[in-house]
């Protein structure tokens, strides 16, 4: 079976998950597209050298008799309404995250994937995909470093436009983290609380940067998140576990070691899709043989309601000098499956 794809938005992610679905992965091909800059699509579908559909809307794209699943890669305030579309219409649906920009309009969707009675909705948290993060889980759920007290992490991007602003920091930044994290440990988080130090040079009006978040988990786990994302050097990902017995970091890319001009360096990466390029493949491949099987057992619409409500409560403490709480309701038993 070749499962035919619908993808709306033609962006930058939109376009690299139209290639890999395309020339990477097995057992899909993109048949439609649809993007606000419709000749923009259109160029995009031609230049990946599809012989894909360009249609006017999203809503085109989810009706389509042609089309068997969704990719959703469009303006992160279009999401909610293009998943629950897919939901009425009884297709799988691949959303990158935010799943909605609200934990509202997350639970919304909860509710009408519950409400269809199977699940529909993969959240394009990839970092679970990664080889390093399973490696990090597996070393932590072996008891090896006894039980995870602390964790310090960071999350540097080497520049930002000047649409992004703060609050962009924890919607679009640490909401990798948020959802990550929650796996790692498996728990959920009890409260925030967002720290400004010396703001840097590099930012603009609208952005405070750097930012440190302060979590607590359920079991008492004290978590720091340091966002930076005008570090100018690269973009790097840290994440250090502590335990009662040990500690475990997240393996580093593999890069090569070189030795010249008198100096003794690793190439750092500057791009994001390259730093998770493989756990992008594997993600969406799991996503097209969860369809193709009928089960899909990637990230959830409940972990994409779980990050947003964090996430939520991140912003919030933004503007707030003490700890805000974080109170998410018993997750429902259609997720334990």
């Amino acid at each position: 079976m070749t499962l035919k794809l619908g993808v709306i938005g033609t962006g930058a992610i939109g376009q690299e998950h139209i290639r890999r679905c395309s020339y990477v992965l097995q057992g899909a091909k993109v048949v439609a597209v649809s993007d606000i800059n419709l000749k923009g699509a259109a160029e995009a579908v031609k230049r990946l050298g599809l012989e894909a559909e360009v249609l006017s809307d999203g809503e085109q794209v989810i009706n389509s008799s042609n089309v068997d699943a969704l990719i959703v890669t469009s303006w992160d305030p279009t999401h909610e309404a293009f998943v629950l579309a897919a939901i009425a219409a009884g297709k799988p649906v691949f959303c990158e995250k935010p799943l909605a920009i609200t934990a509202e309009g997350c639970k919304r969707i909860v509710d009408a994937e519950i409400a269809y009675g199977r699940r529909l909705v993969q959240v394009g948290f990839m970092r679970p995909y990664d080889q390093g993060y399973q490696a990090l889980k597996k070393v932590i759920d072996s008891g090896e470093i006894g039980q995870p007290l602390m964790l310090h992490c960071a999350h540097r991007n080497p520049a930002v436009d000047e649409s992004y602003s703060t609050d962009m920091a924890i919607t679009n930044t640490l909401i990798h983290e948020l959802s990550v994290l929650r796996w790692l440990l498996n728990e959920d988080f009890v409260s925030a609380q967002v720290i400004f130090p010396r703001a840097t040079a590099h930012t603009h009006a609208k952005l405070r940067d750097p930012q440190i978040v302060l979590l607590e988990t359920v079991k008492g786990v004290r978590i720091d998140v340091e966002i930076f994302v005008n570090c100018k050097y690269g973009y790097d990902i840290q994440t250090e576990v502590v335990g009662e017995s040990g500690i475990a970091s997240l393996p580093e890319p593999s890069s090569v070691l070189l030795r010249s001009n008198a100096k003794r360096s690793h190439n750092i990466l500057t791009d994001w899709k390259d730093r998770f390029i493989d756990a992008y493949d594997t993600e969406l491949q799991d996503f097209i043989n969860g369809v193709i099987k009928g089960e899909l057992t990637g990230p959830s619409a409940w972990d994409g309601y779980a990050a947003s409500t964090a996430a939520d409560a991140c912003v919030k403490a933004q503007n707030t000098s003490g700890p805000v709480s974080i109170s998410l309701p018993p997750r429902p038993a259609f997720y334990e499956r």
